[in-house]
């Protein structure tokens, strides 16, 4: 049987200002297939689907669905064509009802029966295999449960073609398991799927075809039963790259930070923290796995000094003096002047850990500034710092003037971590450093992360990818809603395990303690 276009792009270009996100791209999809976009941090994948979803609108090249050219300049134009896109950032309200976020911006009509909205929902969720109440509010839901939500809003509108950003980068490994079940069903409805994503095992498990771009260009596409890890990582970057990650033994391992006992509150009363404890020793990588939301970010900021603590202690062993020290109460900048390096990159690393209007070079100096001796300071090193950040980290940029906001969020994390980790810190902490980062740039974090941890530094490493947790980390802490349900050794655990242990209720813990 023949296959049907249902999509087209034929020589798209697009750029912005001096900056060539894509040129001359050509590529199509079928009905009822499941197409992965790979490539590298700023190669443009994000851009060409934003102009097939009608948030861009290109400079050149055309767009045909279903064999017809379409003009699409909004969003409500792609969805007039049946395209709809599934943001790796929810666009979500809280209190409202999954039923109400569903029909919110539809303009069948002026006003909606809601039972007459579940109903609908509950056929699409039996059709496709989704599990959903339609009468929950957003508030109340697991991340899982959001991005079906996201999802199904996709479906109610009629749309044919779907665009899911990174769909598993929250994910457990049972969720994921639970939507590559449901992309297929709706694959064999003749849905044509289209996903971006950084993790190569997924691709070769869900998809029917992978599409390949490198420095906004289109590569080549090819069929996902005649791939590997490897010839799509080469075809990805241009040449062969190691995909190893070479995992030490420990070696004079000390505690370096011991954690007794931390509680924690939100501003509404609830409990983010609750009764943790666990030690992080020098020359080691500890992982901290979990459900997004489940305290790791509280986690981390509170022994950053970020996050004020109900209960608890956070006693830091220094190496230099062979002192110990509370940092429970102290801000940062009380850590730091007490010789405590602790590094930290959050989760939100426009909103907490770089300043978007200001350039490479200048948040580079945030971290150097109170050392000026004068009401000058002093730009030769940041600057330096900079270009080497961009050299080593391969940062996809003009210069080191450019504003950090202007690059893409694969190389606003490079130049985070980076900056982190020039600080020299004997204790660093890292969240989703890898988060949006195509693979070859993510395997040169993991490498530094290693270096650090050979150089006796306490790696302390909040990810999202189990297979990496598995691979990268000595010991693996779990965390489900602000408890531990389990240590692990990172070299013997599975990742069915660890999973488990994620979605463990209190009731059901068990504590999996190895090589104490």
């Amino acid at each position: 049987m023949k296959k049907e276009l249902a999509l087209e792009l034929k020589h798209i270009t697009k750029t912005f200002g001096n900056v060539v996100a894509n040129h001359d791209v050509s590529l199509d999809v079928y009905k009822g297939e499941i197409l992965a976009i790979l490539g590298e941090n700023g190669c443009g994948k994000t851009t060409l689907m934003n102009m097939i979803s009608g948030i861009y609108f290109p400079d050149e090249g055309e767009i045909f669905v279903d064999g017809k050219p379409v003009i699409i300049r909004s969003p409500k134009d792609a969805f007039r064509y049946k395209i709809g896109m599934v943001h790796q950032h929810f666009k979500l309200v809280d209190i409202f009802t999954a039923g109400e976020n569903i029909v919110l911006g539809d303009s069948e009509k002026k006003r909606f029966n809601l039972n007459d909205v579940n109903n609908r929902v509950a056929e699409i969720t039996e059709r496709y295999g989704f599990t959903v109440d339609p009468q929950k509010k957003i508030y109340e839901m697991s991340v899982s449960e959001k991005q079906t939500v996201e999802i199904i809003k996709v479906l109610y509108r009629n749309a044919d073609i779907l665009i899911l950003d990174e769909p598993t980068a929250v994910l457990t490994p049972q969720e994921t398991r639970n939507l590559f079940e449901v992309l297929r069903n709706m694959r064999a409805d003749g849905k044509s799927i289209i996903i971006i994503t950084h993790k190569l095992h997924e691709v070769l498990e869900i998809s029917d075809r992978v599409a390949v771009l490198r420095k906004g260009e289109h590569i080549a596409t090819v069929d996902t039963k005649d791939a590997t890890e490897s010839s799509l990582t080469e075809m990805m970057v241009g040449q062969k790259i190691s995909l190893n990650i070479e995992r030490t033994e420990p070696k004079n391992s000390v505690v370096r930070l011991k954690v007794e006992g931390l509680s924690a509150t939100d501003d509404e009363g609830l409990k983010v923290l609750d009764n943790i404890s666990f030690e992080a020793r020098s020359g080691e990588i500890l992982g901290i796995a979990g459900i997004a939301g489940s305290g790791q970010r509280e986690l981390l900021e509170a022994i950053a000094g970020l996050y004020p603590l109900n209960e608890g202690d956070i006693i830091y062993n220094n190496p230099k003096t062979g002192d110990t020290v509370d940092l429970r109460n102290k801000t940062p900048l009380q850590i730091r002047n007490l010789g405590v390096r602790l590094s930290f990159v959050p989760e939100d690393r426009l909103g907490m850990g770089l300043v978007g209007n200001m350039n490479i070079t200048d948040n580079m100096m945030l971290r150097s500034y109170r050392r000026g001796k004068s009401m000058f300071v002093d730009r030769a090193r940041p600057k330096a710092l900079a270009s080497e950040i961009i050299e080593s980290l391969q940062v996809n940029t003009p210069g080191v003037s450019t504003e950090v906001r202007k690059l893409s969020g694969g190389n606003v994390q490079k130049v985070l971590v980076g900056r982190e980790i020039a600080a020299a810190p004997t204790v660093l902490m890292v969240a989703y450093p890898v988060r949006g980062l195509d693979i070859n740039s993510s395997y040169t974090i993991y490498n530094l992360l290693n270096k650090q941890k050979e150089s006796g530094v306490s790696v302390i490493f909040v990810g999202e990818d189990l297979d990496v947790l598995l691979e990268l980390c000595d010991r693996i802490v779990v965390i489900n809603s602000g408890r531990i349900t389990g240590i692990c050794d990172g070299r013997t655990v599975t990742k069915e395990e660890v999973g488990l242990l994620m979605t463990k209720s209190h009731e059901e813990e068990r504590e999996v303690k190895s090589n104490e």
